[in-house]
C-alpha cells in the first residue's frame, strides 16, 4: 500500500457566501493552517448530507443562517497529512450577521480583491473558478 492510500480522507462542505458582487472569506484561527483564508464550512458528520452539514457549521461558526442556492464545485486535494474531499455551495445569508466564533478575521471580497488574502490550497481552486465568472 502506498502513502496515498494510507491518507485519511476528510469530507467537508464549504459555503461561498455572496452578497451582490462580494464573497465572504474567513481567516483560520487554529491548527496547522492558522492564518490562511478559506470559505467557511466544516466536516460532514456521519448521517448528514453535505447541505445539512454546511447549514449546521455556518450556524455554529458564524451564528448565521444561510440559504443554499446550489452546488458550485467539488475539490479533491492532498494535504501532507490527509486527503480533503470538499463540496462547495453557493449561498446567501438568510438571517443574521456573521459573528466570528472560530476565525481570526473575515472580509467581504470583490472578485478583483480575491488575491489579496492567502488562501488555503484547496480553496484556491474555488477562487480561480470565481474569477472566471
Amino acid at each position: 500500500m502506498d502513502r496515498q492510500e494510507q491518507k485519511k480522507t476528510v469530507r467537508v462542505a464549504a459555503a461561498v457566501i455572496y452578497d451582490g458582487d462580494r464573497y465572504f472569506a474567513t481567516q483560520r484561527g487554529y491548527g496547522d493552517w492558522k492564518d490562511f483564508w478559506e470559505f467557511p464550512g466544516g466536516k460532514i458528520e456521519p448521517g448528514e448530507t453535505p447541505e445539512e452539514a454546511l447549514v449546521r457549521e455556518i450556524r455554529e461558526e458564524l451564528e448565521t443562517e444561510i440559504s443554499i442556492a446550489g452546488r458550485l464545485a467539488e475539490v479533491e486535494y492532498d494535504y501532507p497529512e490527509f486527503h480533503l474531499s470538499m463540496v462547495c455551495y453557493i449561498a446567501r445569508i438568510s438571517e443574521g450577521q456573521p459573528v466570528l466564533k472560530e476565525h481570526e478575521a473575515a472580509r467581504w471580497l470583490k472578485k478583483e480583491e480575491l488575491d489579496e488574502v492567502g488562501w488555503l490550497p484547496a480553496d484556491r481552486f474555488v477562487v480561480e473558478m470565481l474569477k472566471l465568472y
